[in-house]
Protein backbone atom coordinates (compact mmCIF):
# COMPACT_ATOMS: atom_id res chain seq x y z
CA UNK A 1 0.00 0.00 0.00
CA UNK A 2 1.25 3.62 -1.18
CA UNK A 3 1.89 6.00 1.51
CA UNK A 4 0.23 8.42 1.45
CA UNK A 5 -3.56 5.66 1.23
CA UNK A 6 -1.51 4.31 4.62
CA UNK A 7 -1.19 7.78 5.93
CA UNK A 8 -5.15 8.62 4.98
CA UNK A 9 -6.34 5.12 6.44
CA UNK A 10 -4.42 6.12 9.60
CA UNK A 11 -5.30 9.47 10.17
CA UNK A 12 -8.81 8.25 10.30
CA UNK A 13 -7.90 6.03 12.66
CA UNK A 14 -6.57 8.22 14.89
CA UNK A 15 -9.86 10.66 15.02
CA UNK A 16 -12.01 7.62 15.90
CA UNK A 17 -9.17 6.78 18.37
CA UNK A 18 -9.79 10.17 20.10
CA UNK A 19 -13.30 9.23 20.82
CA UNK A 20 -12.58 5.83 23.01
CA UNK A 21 -13.29 6.08 26.79
CA UNK A 22 -9.09 6.26 27.47
CA UNK A 23 -7.04 8.08 25.39
CA UNK A 24 -3.47 7.02 25.95
CA UNK A 25 -1.44 9.85 24.15
CA UNK A 26 2.72 9.91 23.86
CA UNK A 27 3.35 10.57 27.30
CA UNK A 28 5.13 14.06 26.57
CA UNK A 29 3.06 15.24 23.38
CA UNK A 30 0.25 13.69 21.07
CA UNK A 31 1.15 13.25 17.65
CA UNK A 32 -0.43 15.39 15.06
CA UNK A 33 -1.49 14.88 11.44
CA UNK A 34 -4.10 18.00 10.90
CA UNK A 35 -4.61 21.11 11.56
CA UNK A 36 -8.17 21.25 12.90
CA UNK A 37 -9.07 24.66 11.25
CA UNK A 38 -12.42 23.62 11.30
CA UNK A 39 -12.71 22.77 15.51
CA UNK A 40 -14.88 25.45 16.68
CA UNK A 41 -13.07 28.76 17.99
CA UNK A 42 -12.74 29.04 22.10
CA UNK A 43 -15.12 31.75 22.73
CA UNK A 44 -16.05 30.95 26.31
CA UNK A 45 -14.55 29.82 29.66
CA UNK A 46 -16.80 26.95 29.59
CA UNK A 47 -15.25 25.22 26.62
CA UNK A 48 -11.35 24.89 28.20
CA UNK A 49 -13.12 22.54 31.64
CA UNK A 50 -14.91 20.93 28.52
CA UNK A 51 -12.22 18.10 27.60
CA UNK A 52 -12.22 17.11 31.60
CA UNK A 53 -15.63 17.16 32.39
CA UNK A 54 -16.16 14.69 28.79
CA UNK A 55 -14.05 12.60 30.67
CA UNK A 56 -16.13 11.84 32.95
CA UNK A 57 -17.71 8.16 32.82
CA UNK A 58 -19.69 5.26 34.15
CA UNK A 59 -17.74 2.99 36.28
CA UNK A 60 -18.84 -0.09 33.06
CA UNK A 61 -16.72 1.85 31.05
CA UNK A 62 -14.08 2.75 32.93
CA UNK A 63 -10.48 1.99 30.97
CA UNK A 64 -7.08 1.05 31.92
CA UNK A 65 -4.42 3.03 29.17
CA UNK A 66 -0.58 1.59 29.54
CA UNK A 67 2.13 3.51 28.17
CA UNK A 68 5.89 2.53 28.22
CA UNK A 69 9.34 3.71 26.57
CA UNK A 70 12.49 1.71 26.38
CA UNK A 71 15.52 2.13 25.24
CA UNK A 72 16.49 1.33 21.48
CA UNK A 73 20.36 0.14 21.08
CA UNK A 74 22.70 -1.56 18.30
CA UNK A 75 23.24 -4.97 19.34
CA UNK A 76 26.93 -4.41 17.65
CA UNK A 77 28.59 -1.83 20.00
CA UNK A 78 25.15 -0.40 22.52
CA UNK A 79 25.34 2.67 20.00
CA UNK A 80 21.68 4.24 20.10
CA UNK A 81 20.59 4.22 16.22
CA UNK A 82 19.79 7.41 14.26
CA UNK A 83 16.36 8.00 12.55
CA UNK A 84 17.48 7.59 8.40
CA UNK A 85 20.76 4.92 9.12
CA UNK A 86 19.80 1.88 7.36
CA UNK A 87 18.40 -0.66 10.35
CA UNK A 88 17.82 2.45 12.04
CA UNK A 89 14.71 3.98 14.01
CA UNK A 90 12.61 4.73 10.55
CA UNK A 91 13.23 0.77 9.18
CA UNK A 92 12.63 0.13 12.81
CA UNK A 93 9.13 1.87 12.44
CA UNK A 94 8.46 0.21 8.73
CA UNK A 95 9.35 -3.31 9.72
CA UNK A 96 6.77 -3.14 12.48
CA UNK A 97 4.00 -2.15 9.81
CA UNK A 98 3.80 -6.40 8.64
CA UNK A 99 2.27 -6.80 12.28
CA UNK A 100 -0.60 -4.48 11.15
CA UNK A 101 0.49 -1.59 12.15
CA UNK A 102 -0.06 1.86 9.97
CA UNK A 103 2.83 4.41 9.29
CA UNK A 104 1.94 8.17 10.77
CA UNK A 105 3.66 10.91 8.57
CA UNK A 106 4.98 14.24 9.74
CA UNK A 107 7.17 16.15 6.48
CA UNK A 108 7.39 13.13 4.82
CA UNK A 109 9.00 11.26 7.72
CA UNK A 110 7.13 7.74 9.35
CA UNK A 111 7.11 9.70 13.05
CA UNK A 112 4.73 6.94 14.32
CA UNK A 113 2.12 3.87 14.21
CA UNK A 114 -1.18 3.75 14.81
CA UNK A 115 -3.05 0.22 14.99
CA UNK A 116 -5.08 -1.86 17.34
CA UNK A 117 -3.08 -1.89 20.07
CA UNK A 118 -2.93 1.90 19.83
CA UNK A 119 0.44 3.81 18.93
CA UNK A 120 3.73 3.37 18.48
CA UNK A 121 5.74 6.54 18.82
CA UNK A 122 9.23 8.08 19.06
CA UNK A 123 10.27 10.30 22.09
CA UNK A 124 12.82 12.56 21.24
CA UNK A 125 16.03 10.47 20.95
CA UNK A 126 14.35 7.79 19.30
CA UNK A 127 13.10 6.15 22.75
CA UNK A 128 9.94 3.47 21.59
CA UNK A 129 6.96 3.82 23.01
CA UNK A 130 3.36 2.06 22.82
CA UNK A 131 0.70 3.95 23.93
CA UNK A 132 -1.69 0.98 24.64
CA UNK A 133 -5.34 0.74 23.57
CA UNK A 134 -8.14 1.55 26.21
CA UNK A 135 -8.85 -1.76 28.21
CA UNK A 136 -11.29 -3.16 30.37
CA UNK A 137 -8.76 -5.10 32.88
CA UNK A 138 -5.33 -5.92 33.22
CA UNK A 139 -5.29 -9.63 31.81
CA UNK A 140 -5.67 -7.72 28.59
CA UNK A 141 -3.00 -5.27 29.09
CA UNK A 142 -0.03 -7.41 30.36
CA UNK A 143 -1.37 -9.70 26.56
CA UNK A 144 -1.54 -6.20 24.73
CA UNK A 145 2.22 -5.79 26.40
CA UNK A 146 3.86 -9.23 25.25
CA UNK A 147 2.63 -8.88 22.27
CA UNK A 148 4.08 -5.49 21.51
CA UNK A 149 7.99 -6.94 22.90
CA UNK A 150 7.40 -9.92 20.95
CA UNK A 151 7.22 -7.90 17.62
CA UNK A 152 9.65 -5.57 18.73
CA UNK A 153 12.07 -8.22 19.73
CA UNK A 154 11.54 -10.11 15.94
CA UNK A 155 11.96 -7.12 13.73
CA UNK A 156 14.95 -6.01 16.58
CA UNK A 157 16.54 -9.47 15.77
CA UNK A 158 16.35 -8.70 12.42
CA UNK A 159 18.04 -5.14 12.28
CA UNK A 160 20.77 -5.93 14.92
CA UNK A 161 18.72 -3.67 17.31
CA UNK A 162 17.94 -4.36 21.28
CA UNK A 163 15.91 -2.83 23.62
CA UNK A 164 16.36 -1.82 27.33
CA UNK A 165 13.84 -1.24 30.09
CA UNK A 166 15.79 1.56 32.64
CA UNK A 167 14.76 4.65 33.66
CA UNK A 168 17.69 6.58 31.54
CA UNK A 169 20.25 5.97 29.46
CA UNK A 170 23.08 4.00 32.10
CA UNK A 171 26.18 4.97 29.81
CA UNK A 172 25.41 7.67 27.02
CA UNK A 173 26.29 11.17 26.76
CA UNK A 174 23.24 13.75 24.80
CA UNK A 175 26.23 14.31 22.37
CA UNK A 176 26.21 10.49 21.47
CA UNK A 177 21.82 10.71 21.21
CA UNK A 178 20.08 11.31 17.97
CA UNK A 179 17.11 13.35 17.86
CA UNK A 180 13.84 12.49 15.99
CA UNK A 181 12.34 14.19 12.91
CA UNK A 182 9.54 15.50 14.76
CA UNK A 183 8.91 19.38 14.50
CA UNK A 184 7.75 19.75 18.35
CA UNK A 185 11.17 18.20 19.47
CA UNK A 186 12.89 20.80 18.15
CA UNK A 187 10.99 23.28 19.68
CA UNK A 188 11.51 21.84 23.25
CA UNK A 189 15.19 21.35 22.87
CA UNK A 190 16.15 25.03 21.84
CA UNK A 191 13.55 26.12 24.91
CA UNK A 192 14.32 23.79 27.88
CA UNK A 193 17.89 25.36 28.48
CA UNK A 194 16.26 28.53 29.22
CA UNK A 195 13.62 27.41 31.61
CA UNK A 196 15.76 24.38 33.49
CA UNK A 197 19.15 22.28 33.51
CA UNK A 198 18.20 19.10 32.98
CA UNK A 199 15.26 19.79 30.57
CA UNK A 200 17.17 17.95 27.46
CA UNK A 201 18.64 14.88 29.43
CA UNK A 202 15.03 14.39 29.93
CA UNK A 203 13.66 14.75 26.30
CA UNK A 204 17.11 12.34 25.60
CA UNK A 205 17.92 10.40 28.12
CA UNK A 206 15.00 8.98 29.93
CA UNK A 207 11.90 6.05 30.04
CA UNK A 208 8.73 5.91 31.99
CA UNK A 209 5.93 3.47 32.35
CA UNK A 210 2.29 5.39 32.52
CA UNK A 211 -0.84 4.47 33.67
CA UNK A 212 -4.26 6.47 32.21
CA UNK A 213 -7.37 5.76 34.05
CA UNK A 214 -10.70 7.50 34.04
CA UNK A 215 -13.33 8.97 36.20
CA UNK A 216 -17.18 9.33 37.09
CA UNK A 217 -17.56 12.55 38.24
CA UNK A 218 -15.73 16.19 39.30
CA UNK A 219 -15.81 14.53 42.88
CA UNK A 220 -14.25 11.00 41.67
CA UNK A 221 -11.66 12.79 39.59
CA UNK A 222 -10.43 15.24 43.00
CA UNK A 223 -10.37 12.16 45.35
CA UNK A 224 -8.41 9.90 42.67
CA UNK A 225 -6.32 12.98 41.68
CA UNK A 226 -4.95 13.83 45.34
CA UNK A 227 -5.01 10.21 46.58
CA UNK A 228 -2.12 9.53 43.30
CA UNK A 229 -0.83 12.58 43.56
CA UNK A 230 0.24 11.97 47.29
CA UNK A 231 1.15 8.62 46.75
CA UNK A 232 2.74 9.16 43.50
CA UNK A 233 6.75 8.75 45.21
CA UNK A 234 6.03 5.54 46.50
CA UNK A 235 5.30 4.63 42.64
CA UNK A 236 8.93 6.39 42.11
CA UNK A 237 10.23 4.52 44.69
CA UNK A 238 9.09 1.14 43.75
CA UNK A 239 10.16 1.44 39.87
CA UNK A 240 13.55 3.52 40.80
CA UNK A 241 15.76 2.27 38.14
CA UNK A 242 18.03 5.10 36.63
CA UNK A 243 21.70 4.67 39.33
CA UNK A 244 23.91 5.42 36.23
CA UNK A 245 24.93 8.48 34.51
CA UNK A 246 27.63 8.29 31.70
CA UNK A 247 28.87 4.82 32.89
CA UNK A 248 28.77 5.74 36.63
CA UNK A 249 26.75 5.68 39.48
CA UNK A 250 25.13 9.16 40.47
CA UNK A 251 24.12 9.16 43.59
CA UNK A 252 20.20 8.33 42.91
CA UNK A 253 17.82 5.50 43.26
CA UNK A 254 15.43 7.40 40.43
CA UNK A 255 18.07 10.07 38.82
CA UNK A 256 14.90 10.51 36.19
CA UNK A 257 12.76 11.34 38.94
CA UNK A 258 15.50 14.10 39.94
CA UNK A 259 15.60 15.43 36.23
CA UNK A 260 12.09 16.42 36.52
CA UNK A 261 12.90 18.29 39.58
CA UNK A 262 14.96 21.00 37.35
CA UNK A 263 13.26 20.30 33.66
CA UNK A 264 10.66 23.45 33.62
CA UNK A 265 9.29 24.84 37.17
CA UNK A 266 6.23 26.47 35.78
CA UNK A 267 4.80 22.59 34.17
CA UNK A 268 6.20 20.20 36.88
CA UNK A 269 5.79 19.07 40.34
CA UNK A 270 3.51 18.24 43.15
CA UNK A 271 0.65 20.83 41.93
CA UNK A 272 -0.44 21.65 45.83
CA UNK A 273 -3.50 23.56 44.94
CA UNK A 274 -5.31 20.13 44.28
CA UNK A 275 -5.81 19.75 47.85
CA UNK A 276 -6.61 22.87 48.49
CA UNK A 277 -10.61 23.46 49.20
CA UNK A 278 -12.81 23.46 46.21
CA UNK A 279 -10.58 22.18 43.66
CA UNK A 280 -11.85 20.65 40.41
CA UNK A 281 -11.95 21.35 36.48
CA UNK A 282 -11.87 25.10 36.99
CA UNK A 283 -8.84 25.27 38.99
CA UNK A 284 -7.20 23.45 36.28
CA UNK A 285 -7.96 25.09 34.00
CA UNK A 286 -6.51 28.29 35.88
CA UNK A 287 -3.35 26.21 36.26
CA UNK A 288 -2.98 25.43 32.29
CA UNK A 289 -3.66 28.90 31.21
CA UNK A 290 -0.44 29.63 33.40
CA UNK A 291 1.61 26.95 32.09
CA UNK A 292 3.58 28.74 29.10
CA UNK A 293 2.90 27.18 25.54
CA UNK A 294 5.15 25.26 23.19
CA UNK A 295 3.71 25.92 20.10
CA UNK A 296 0.42 26.26 17.77
CA UNK A 297 -0.08 23.31 14.78
CA UNK A 298 -1.66 25.10 11.83
CA UNK A 299 -0.97 23.37 7.83
CA UNK A 300 1.11 20.61 8.91
CA UNK A 301 3.78 22.83 10.63
CA UNK A 302 4.46 23.44 14.12
CA UNK A 303 4.93 27.09 15.13
CA UNK A 304 7.18 28.17 17.54
CA UNK A 305 5.16 29.85 20.93
CA UNK A 306 7.42 28.65 23.04
CA UNK A 307 7.06 30.55 26.83
CA UNK A 308 4.07 32.83 25.33
CA UNK A 309 0.47 32.83 26.93
CA UNK A 310 -2.66 31.13 26.08
CA UNK A 311 -4.26 33.69 27.75
CA UNK A 312 -3.10 36.11 25.24
CA UNK A 313 -4.20 33.47 22.79
CA UNK A 314 -7.32 33.76 23.85
CA UNK A 315 -7.68 37.29 23.42
CA UNK A 316 -6.13 37.32 19.84
CA UNK A 317 -2.42 38.81 21.31
CA UNK A 318 -0.19 35.56 20.84
CA UNK A 319 2.91 36.76 19.06
CA UNK A 320 3.32 33.94 17.24
CA UNK A 321 0.02 34.18 15.69
CA UNK A 322 -1.30 37.59 15.85
CA UNK A 323 -4.56 37.98 15.82
CA UNK A 324 -5.74 34.36 15.68
CA UNK A 325 -7.88 32.91 18.15
CA UNK A 326 -7.32 29.27 19.67
CA UNK A 327 -9.47 26.34 18.58
CA UNK A 328 -10.20 23.63 20.69
CA UNK A 329 -7.99 21.37 19.23
CA UNK A 330 -5.19 23.97 20.25
CA UNK A 331 -6.41 23.78 23.96
CA UNK A 332 -5.90 19.77 23.80
CA UNK A 333 -2.42 20.39 22.37
CA UNK A 334 -2.04 22.45 25.32
CA UNK A 335 -3.14 20.21 27.84
CA UNK A 336 -0.20 17.60 26.69
CA UNK A 337 2.49 20.44 27.33
CA UNK A 338 2.41 19.95 31.20
CA UNK A 339 3.85 17.31 32.85
CA UNK A 340 3.17 17.16 36.76
CA UNK A 341 3.73 13.92 38.40
CA UNK A 342 -0.21 13.04 37.89
CA UNK A 343 -2.17 14.99 35.16
CA UNK A 344 -5.65 15.57 34.02
CA UNK A 345 -6.79 16.10 30.52
CA UNK A 346 -9.75 13.68 30.13
CA UNK A 347 -8.49 11.22 32.11
CA UNK A 348 -5.73 11.20 34.89
CA UNK A 349 -2.42 10.18 33.80
CA UNK A 350 0.35 8.17 36.58
CA UNK A 351 3.73 9.92 35.71
CA UNK A 352 5.95 8.62 38.72
CA UNK A 353 7.53 5.13 37.52
CA UNK A 354 11.02 4.64 35.93
CA UNK A 355 11.04 2.58 32.66
CA UNK A 356 11.01 -1.30 33.69
CA UNK A 357 11.14 -5.15 32.65
CA UNK A 358 8.11 -6.66 31.32
CA UNK A 359 6.87 -7.56 34.47
CA UNK A 360 7.07 -4.35 36.32
CA UNK A 361 5.00 -2.58 32.80
CA UNK A 362 2.09 -4.90 34.04
CA UNK A 363 2.38 -4.43 37.51
CA UNK A 364 2.45 -0.38 37.46
CA UNK A 365 -1.39 -0.44 35.91
CA UNK A 366 -2.25 -2.82 38.52
CA UNK A 367 -0.89 -0.52 41.59
CA UNK A 368 -3.24 2.22 40.03
CA UNK A 369 -5.98 0.21 38.88
CA UNK A 370 -6.18 -1.84 42.56
CA UNK A 371 -5.99 1.69 44.41
CA UNK A 372 -8.18 3.94 42.41
CA UNK A 373 -10.78 1.73 40.68
CA UNK A 374 -12.31 0.26 43.19
CA UNK A 375 -13.85 2.08 45.94
CA UNK A 376 -13.45 0.58 49.46
CA UNK A 377 -9.68 0.83 48.36
CA UNK A 378 -9.97 4.04 47.17
CA UNK A 379 -11.22 5.70 50.48
CA UNK A 380 -8.73 3.86 52.09
CA UNK A 381 -6.17 4.84 50.35
CA UNK A 382 -7.72 8.39 51.13
CA UNK A 383 -7.56 7.51 54.56
CA UNK A 384 -3.82 6.65 54.39
CA UNK A 385 -2.65 9.90 53.04
CA UNK A 386 -5.63 12.79 53.86
CA UNK A 387 -3.30 13.57 57.03
CA UNK A 388 -0.40 14.49 54.91
CA UNK A 389 0.59 18.29 55.14
CA UNK A 390 1.74 19.68 51.67
CA UNK A 391 5.22 19.97 53.08
CA UNK A 392 5.44 16.47 54.35
CA UNK A 393 4.28 15.78 50.51
CA UNK A 394 7.13 17.76 48.85
CA UNK A 395 9.42 16.47 51.53
CA UNK A 396 8.50 12.94 50.51
CA UNK A 397 8.79 13.71 46.54
CA UNK A 398 12.25 15.55 47.32
CA UNK A 399 13.85 12.38 49.39
CA UNK A 400 12.54 9.40 46.92
CA UNK A 401 14.83 9.70 44.00
CA UNK A 402 17.71 9.95 46.15
CA UNK A 403 16.85 7.32 48.54
CA UNK A 404 13.97 5.13 47.10
CA UNK A 405 12.35 2.47 49.41
CA UNK A 406 14.58 3.87 52.48
CA UNK A 407 13.44 7.75 52.57
CA UNK A 408 11.28 8.35 55.17
CA UNK A 409 7.41 8.50 54.79
CA UNK A 410 5.59 11.45 56.35
CA UNK A 411 3.82 10.16 59.90
CA UNK A 412 7.27 7.94 60.85
CA UNK A 413 8.60 5.07 59.24
CA UNK A 414 10.02 4.48 55.52
CA UNK A 415 8.54 4.50 52.11
CA UNK A 416 9.57 0.67 52.32
CA UNK A 417 7.03 0.52 55.38
CA UNK A 418 4.39 2.68 53.25
CA UNK A 419 4.60 0.22 50.44
CA UNK A 420 3.34 -2.88 52.25
CA UNK A 421 0.67 -0.73 53.21
CA UNK A 422 -0.55 0.55 50.18
CA UNK A 423 0.38 -2.77 47.95
CA UNK A 424 -2.29 -4.85 50.80
CA UNK A 425 -4.79 -1.94 49.79
CA UNK A 426 -4.18 -2.44 45.95
CA UNK A 427 -4.50 -6.04 46.35
CA UNK A 428 -7.98 -5.93 48.08
CA UNK A 429 -9.19 -3.74 45.16
CA UNK A 430 -8.05 -5.77 42.31
CA UNK A 431 -9.55 -8.72 43.78
CA UNK A 432 -12.93 -6.75 44.39
CA UNK A 433 -12.84 -6.27 40.78
CA UNK A 434 -13.23 -10.31 40.69
CA UNK A 435 -11.59 -9.64 36.63
CA UNK A 436 -10.39 -13.16 36.32
CA UNK A 437 -9.16 -14.81 33.23
CA UNK A 438 -9.40 -18.51 31.26
CA UNK A 439 -7.56 -19.90 34.33
CA UNK A 440 -9.56 -18.50 36.56
CA UNK A 441 -6.91 -15.96 38.02
CA UNK A 442 -7.75 -12.33 39.23
CA UNK A 443 -5.65 -9.25 39.05
CA UNK A 444 -3.93 -9.64 42.00
CA UNK A 445 -1.01 -11.63 41.00
CA UNK A 446 0.14 -8.64 38.88
CA UNK A 447 1.12 -7.06 41.95
CA UNK A 448 3.59 -9.44 42.65
CA UNK A 449 7.15 -7.95 40.91
CA UNK A 450 6.01 -4.90 43.76
CA UNK A 451 5.69 -7.33 46.44
CA UNK A 452 8.85 -8.60 45.96
CA UNK A 453 10.63 -5.46 46.02
CA UNK A 454 8.82 -4.25 49.18
CA UNK A 455 9.78 -7.53 50.87
CA UNK A 456 13.66 -6.91 49.79
CA UNK A 457 13.70 -3.83 51.41
CA UNK A 458 15.52 -2.40 48.22
CA UNK A 459 14.52 -0.52 45.29
CA UNK A 460 15.02 -2.41 41.64
CA UNK A 461 18.17 0.17 41.42
CA UNK A 462 20.12 -0.94 44.39
CA UNK A 463 20.35 -4.49 42.94
CA UNK A 464 21.67 -2.76 39.63
CA UNK A 465 24.07 -0.88 42.07
CA UNK A 466 25.00 -4.55 43.58
CA UNK A 467 25.59 -6.01 40.27
CA UNK A 468 27.46 -3.01 39.37
CA UNK A 469 30.05 -3.16 41.99
CA UNK A 470 30.23 -7.55 42.21
CA UNK A 471 30.25 -9.52 39.42
CA UNK A 472 29.68 -6.66 36.47
CA UNK A 473 32.95 -5.29 37.94
CA UNK A 474 31.78 -1.59 37.04
CA UNK A 475 31.59 -2.60 33.44
CA UNK A 476 27.93 -1.54 32.46
CA UNK A 477 28.34 -3.15 29.11
CA UNK A 478 26.90 -6.29 31.12
CA UNK A 479 23.36 -4.66 31.61
CA UNK A 480 22.79 -4.86 28.23
CA UNK A 481 23.14 -8.38 28.18
CA UNK A 482 21.42 -9.76 31.30
CA UNK A 483 18.62 -6.45 31.32
CA UNK A 484 17.47 -6.66 27.68
CA UNK A 485 13.77 -7.46 26.67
Amino acid sequence: MAIGARAARTRDAITHWSDRSTHPKCSRMSTRQVSDRNDPIIESRDQLAAPMAKGEKPREMWRIGTEHEKFVYRTSDHSAPSYDEPGGIRDLLMALTRFGWEPVIEGGHVIALAGSDGTVSLEPAGQLELSGAPLENLHQTCAETGRHLKQVKEVGAELGLGFLGLGMWPDKTRAELPVMPKGRYRIMLDHMPRVGSMGLDMMLRTCTIQTNLDYKSEVDMVQKFRVSLALQPLATALFASSPFTEGKPNGYMSYRSHIWTDTDPARTGMLPFVFEDGFGYDRYVDYMLDVPMYFVFRDGQYIDAAGQSFRDFLEGELPALPGELPRLSDWTDHLSTAFPEVRLKSFLEMRGADGGPWNRICALPALWVGLLYDQSALDAAWDLVKGWTIEEQQMLRDAVPRDGLDAPAPGGGTVGDLAHKVLDIAAAGLAARGEVNSMGDNEVGFLEPLRRIAKSGKSPAHDLLDRYEGPWAHDLSNIYDELSF
